[in-house]
């Protein structure tokens, strides 16, 4: 096991169960909240896996959930808005976990993988992830 296996593992066991019990459980607001999390942390997890073990593919899947993620999130926001409005979500570390944590890992896979196609697509992710979450995290608060 290498340092981007243990750092996956870290994000799986401290995050993203947590954020699906949330999303499992919890007010109407408080489970879309928890299923953005899951998102940005599930495609934060494809990524170091992708590195850990080598395989390139995963990357490409990081980048489908970095896309349709927050799509999700907005279409639940927009569907239950009314539901939302009457038990506001605490979103209020959304913003810290994506402003922190995209960067956090898809700087140092940039690092790693070096400069060219790989890099420049670990960069769009990056950018989807703090784009979707920061939109996101607006939308629900205004839901």
């Amino acid at each position: 096991m290498n340092g981007w296996l243990a750092a996956a593992c870290a994000l799986v066991v401290g995050g993203l169960g947590p954020s699906l019990w949330g999303a499992a459980r919890g007010t109407t607001g408080r489970r879309v909240v928890a299923q953005n999390m899951a998102t940005l942390l599930l495609c934060l997890v494809l990524l170091l896996l992708a590195q850990g073990y080598g395989r390139p593919s995963y990357v490409d899947l990081a980048l489908v959930v970095s896309v349709l993620g927050p799509a999700g999130t907005l279409v639940y926001a927009r569907l239950l808005g009314e539901e939302i409005e009457k038990h506001p979500p605490g979103a209020r570390l959304l913003t810290p976990a994506v402003t922190i944590g995209a960067p956090a890992t898809v700087v140092p896979l940039c690092v790693a993988t070096g400069p060219g196609r790989a890099m420049a697509k670990l960069l769009v992710i990056g950018a989807l992830l703090l784009a979707g979450g920061l939109v996101t995290t607006r939308a629900l608060r205004r839901a």
